[in-house]
C-alpha cells in the first residue's frame, strides 16, 4: 500500500517508518522542516511538505494513498483546546477523501476509565470539538459508516526508550531541579506503558489486519506504580525518593497522580502482538534518561 504518514520524523513516527518500509508499503511521510524531511528521506520514505495547519498538504497527502497512519499532534499544553481544534480540522480533512480506504490515528489509554483497567471494548468518552483531541475518536467514527476503515491508536501515555523526550523524561527533569524524585500520595496509581519500537510494530500489525472501526491498545505493561517509577528515577539520579504535593509537578501533575491502567489483552489476541522489548523500569534502570 501507499501509506501517508504525519509526525513521520516525531518519537513514534521515525519508528514506525521503517517497520512498514520493511513490510513492503511504500511510505509517504509530512514534513514541515528541512531537518524533518531529511529525517524522512533517510528513513526511505518519499516526503511531502506541509503541517497539521496546512490542510491543503493534508488533503493531497491522503488523497494519493491508500492508507493514512496519523501520528501527528501539537503537544502545547499551554493551549490544548487549540490544539483540540486543528486535530479535529486535521482529522474531517483526512477523512473526507479516504471512503475505501483506511485511516489509523494516535490516541490514548489515559482518559478511558480512570481507577479501572480499560479495555479496548470501552468507548472514549471525550466527544465533541471543544474534547481532548477535538473528540477524535468519535468523530472517526462517522467515517466508519462512511466506508472508512477507521482504526484507534490508544497509546499508552508512557511511550520510552533511548532518546525519550515526553513524560518520563520531564518527572526526571523535574526530580532532578527539585533534588528528591516525587509520587503523590501512595504512589499506588498505576501508569500503562510500552516500548517505542513495540508500539511502531502494532501500528504495522494495526495497519496490515486491524478491522474497521477497531480500536487496538499501544500497552505493553497494564500498569506500572507511580512510586516505583520514582524509586527508579530517584535511584538513576542519585536522590532521595518522597510522596509530594500534585503542583510540585507543574502541568504533568494531575496526570502522574492519575490511576489509569489498560489492558491489551484483545488487540494482543487479535493482532497477534507480543511486546519483547524493555519495560520502562528496564528503560530507566539502563541509564539513557539520566545522561
Amino acid at each position: 500500500m501507499r501509506v501517508f504518514v504525519t509526525g513521520a520524523s516525531g518519537w513514534i513516527g521515525s519508528a514506525v517508518l521503517p517497520e512498514l518500509i520493511a513490510a513492503g508499503h511504500q511510505v509517504v511521510g509530512l514534513a514541515r522542516t528541512d531537518a524533518s524531511a531529511a529525517a524522512v528521506t533517510a528513513a526511505g520514505a518519499e516526503v511531502l511538505r506541509g503541517s497539521l495547519d496546512d490542510l491543503d498538504s493534508l488533503r493531497t497527502g491522503a488523497e494519493h494513498a491508500d492508507a493514512v497512519v496519523h501520528l501527528a499532534f501539537k503537544h502545547d499544553f499551554t493551549d490544548y483546546a487549540g490544539a483540540g481544534r486543528t486535530e479535529r480540522a486535521a482529522v474531517t480533512t483526512m477523512c473526507d477523501v479516504l471512503e475505501g480506504k483506511a485511516f489509523l490515528f494516535a490516541s490514548g489509554v489515559a482518559l478511558l476509565t480512570p481507577g479501572r483497567v480499560a479495555t479496548e471494548l470501552d468507548e472514549h468518552p471525550m466527544r465533541g470539538p471543544d474534547a481532548p483531541r477535538g473528540g477524535a475518536e468519535e468523530l472517526a467514527s462517522q467515517y466508519t459508516n462512511r466506508g472508512v476503515r477507521t482504526v484507534s491508536l490508544r497509546f499508552a501515555p508512557t511511550v520510552h526508550g533511548a532518546g525519550d523526550h515526553g513524560f518520563i523524561a520531564e518527572l526526571v527533569r523535574i526530580a532532578r531541579e527539585r533534588g528528591v524524585s516525587g509520587f503523590v500520595g501512595d504512589g499506588a496509581n498505576r501508569w500503562p506503558a510500552v516500548h517505542r519500537a513495540d508500539a511502531a510494530a502494532l501500528v504495522r500489525l494495526a495497519l496490515d489486519h486491524a478491522p474497521a472501526g477497531a480500536a487496538v491498545h499501544a500497552v505493553a505493561e497494564e500498569g506500572v506504580p507511580a512510586r516505583e517509577i520514582a524509586a527508579a528515577i530517584g535511584h538513576g539520579l542519585g536522590v532521595p525518593v518522597a510522596a509530594a504535593p500534585v503542583d510540585d509537578f507543574g502541568w504533568i501533575g494531575r496526570l502522574f497522580a492519575a490511576d489509569i491502567p489498560a489492558s491489551s489483552a484483545l488487540t494482543r489476541k487479535e493482532l497477534g502482538w507480543t511486546p519483547t522489548r524493555p519495560t520502562l523500569l528496564e528503560d530507566l534502570a539502563a541509564g539513557h534518561y539520566f545522561i
